[in-house]
């Protein structure tokens, strides 16, 4: 054993100086890479950022505080459902007039001919817009509902477009618009999720999960699914009876012993996650039943949602358990469908036709509910997919007969939140094909909904690796100001 006086050669000095200066550049390194800061050798004098849920100011005064979105997954026919086209209409059963790379996907050997419109149109509201017959109810909101015709996107496959259009990025690992929101804002209601995902019961949708990740941000700001059968979230009732004070008593200490753990483990967002989930599972039991108890609602509101009719039943109470959601606070609930039912490869009309069906009469009774009750103008109700569909018709088996997956062109549209109802923004091409006037990117759509709540794209970030990283990008994306009211 080297004794503690023995001389250390000029080499075994060296060699051990490198060894530290490697470790600490090492632990440099793999802190601002899982914990988004620099070497914690002073740490216990800086200060801990906790990452929480309370309401945070905007950067600007905001026109929404909350959000609706009734994601259509699957690609709906935009000249189908919102954007006619005579022309197309006319050239019905031609060929193309164009090469087949034009058509802008990976499956240009099965394009068919072009196909024409699958429904009538007719002009509703004062505004006069269009909107296809399948969606009568929904017409009769024209007047609040503004249609960006000019949405296009980067990639026709739909994980990928799936990815882009939740979280900016065309890869899986990036935070959702809805974790973004909730990260810059919080919430208004501490008893109950902030970000809330209400699937549907014949299935979560692709990509399941990462449809609502919080990707890199702390796991606080994910969706909270709820259950889309039965009660939404389950346990809520305690297991026994006891006074408020003792629960009070009990809740204090609690924190206080949360707060001694957090303290002693600071950088470990996992773990600001649990205690957050855990104290707001026991704040829910104390309130969510109520939020969550649509037998509360008038016989004649749960009619107006459809709720009793076996077509509408399911989506009608997703709608309606949203609105009760927004009006208690909660910034961001989002409305999934089955794995792709807008996909229509093929059979179109009828496939269309089914799913309009199931969510017309829902989605309507949403707008003028809310409306009714004062709560249109700051929520935002947002309606659309990944992409959109082609103007020809699509091979499958032998039958020509559905659309493949266009991503030069789709049409979403806002209500509400300060955004201008009875308006059309953009224009395609003469068989809607492609966007010719007033483009909108994902990214513009992701900065114009964080306008309206208040957010400026470039200051909310988050310092990972030493690079911002936001929800829009790293190139400037545009605010559509000519939507806004």
């Amino acid at each position: 054993m080297e004794s503690p006086h023995t001389p250390v050669s000029r080499r075994d000095f060296f060699s051990r100086t490198r060894d530290g200066v490697f470790g600490a550049a090492l632990t440099s390194l793999l802190c601002q890479d899982f914990f988004g800061s620099d070497a914690l050798a002073n740490e216990e004098h800086a200060p801990i950022k906790v990452h929480d849920l309370k309401a945070k100011p905007t950067h600007h005064p905001a026109k929404a505080k909350s959000v609706i979105h009734l994601f259509m997954n699957g690609g709906p026919s935009q000249m189908d459902l919102f954007d006619p086209k005579p022309v197309l209409n006319k050239m019905d059963g031609k060929p193309f007039p164009g090469s087949k790379e034009e058509i802008g996907n990976f499956s240009t050997a099965e394009v068919g001919v072009m196909m024409g419109g699958q429904y009538g149109f007719n002009r509703h509201g004062e505004s006069g817009l269009w909107m296809a017959d399948v969606l009568p109810e929904t017409a009769k909101q024209i007047d609040d509902i503004c249609f960006i015709n000019s949405m296009w996107t980067d990639h026709p496959n739909h994980d990928n477009a799936l990815y882009k259009i939740q979280s900016g990025r065309l890869f899986m690992g990036y935070p959702t618009l809805g974790a973004w929101t909730t990260y810059g804002l919080g919430t208004e209601n501490q008893n109950l999720p902030a970000y809330v995902v209400l699937t549907d019961p014949l299935g979560p949708p692709k990509n399941g999960t990462r449809n609502w990740t919080s990707g890199f941000l702390p796991p606080l700001y994910q969706g909270t699914p709820f259950r889309p059968t039965g009660s939404p979230i389950l346990n809520l009732k305690p297991q026994f009876d006891q006074s408020a004070s003792v629960t009070d008593a009990a809740t204090r200490l609690l924190n206080q012993l949360d707060e001694i753990h957090r303290h002693e483990r600071p950088h470990t967002p996992q773990l600001d996650a649990r205690i957050a989930s855990y104290g707001l599972a026991g704040r829910m039991q104390l309130t969510a039943s109520e939020a969550l108890d649509l037998s509360r609602e008038t016989k004649e509101t749960q009619e107006m949602y459809g709720i009793g009719d076996d077509i509408t039943d399911s989506y009608g109470k997703r709608c309606l358990l949203a609105r009760r959601l927004v009006e208690r606070g909660v910034r961001f609930v989002q409305l999934f469908l089955e794995e792709q039912p807008w996909d229509s490869h093929v059979d179109l009309g009828p496939n269309h036709r089914r799913i309009c069906e199931r969510t017309d009469r829902p989605v309507a009774a949403l707008l003028k509910d809310l409306k009714q009750r004062g709560l249109l103008e700051d929520t935002l109700v947002i309606w659309g997919g990944e992409f959109g569909r082609t103007p020809t018709s699509q091979k499958s088996g032998d039958l020509y007969t559905g659309r493949d997956h266009n991503m030069q062109a789709f049409t979403s549209w806002m209500a509400g939140g300060g955004v201008k109802g009875g308006m059309a923004y953009g224009q395609t091409d003469e068989f809607g094909h492609a966007v010719v006037e007033n483009p909108v990117s994902v990214h513009d759509f992701h900065a114009t909904i964080l306008h309206l709540l208040g957010l400026h794209h470039h200051k909310l970030f988050i310092t990972r690796s030493g690079l911002e990283e936001r929800l829009t990008g790293l190139h400037p994306p545009r605010v559509v100001e000519e939507i806004l009211a």
